[in-house]
């Protein structure tokens, strides 16, 4: 096998294992935006798939339209009062009901709706 041959076979893997791990963060993290005892964005969200959904916030549709800028929907989940310190939307990072790296994984989810 020469090097193109070695080279090509090794993207091929990280394609398909990058395609992987990304679908697999998608689907943790639409676990973790279901969960109750997590995210619970049902709670104030309305979510396509979601049962019981809340109607105190905004719909959760568009979301990579809406945050073009996965850093801004991070702090908007991780602690919403530094925009808006009259949000009813708890600072869910800050209080620790939610680790930095399952915000990045319900980030990947909310990009998919």
């Amino acid at each position: 096998m020469n090097i193109f041959n070695t080279t090509l076979t090794v993207l091929f893997i990280a394609l398909c294992f990058g395609n992987f791990a990304i679908a697999s963060d998608i689907e943790e993290g639409k676990k973790l935006a279901f969960d109750r005892k997590k995210g619970n964005c049902l709670a104030c969200h309305m979510i396509d798939d979601g049962e019981l959904a809340g109607n105190n916030g905004p719909p959760l549709i568009a979301m990579k339209a809406r945050f073009p800028d996965k850093d801004v929907l991070f702090e908007q989940i991780w602690d919403p009062t530094k925009m808006n310190p009259n949000s009813f939307m708890p600072p869910f990072g800050k209080h620790g009901v939610i680790t930095k790296n399952e915000i990045n994984k319900i980030i990947e989810y909310l990009y998919t709706l």
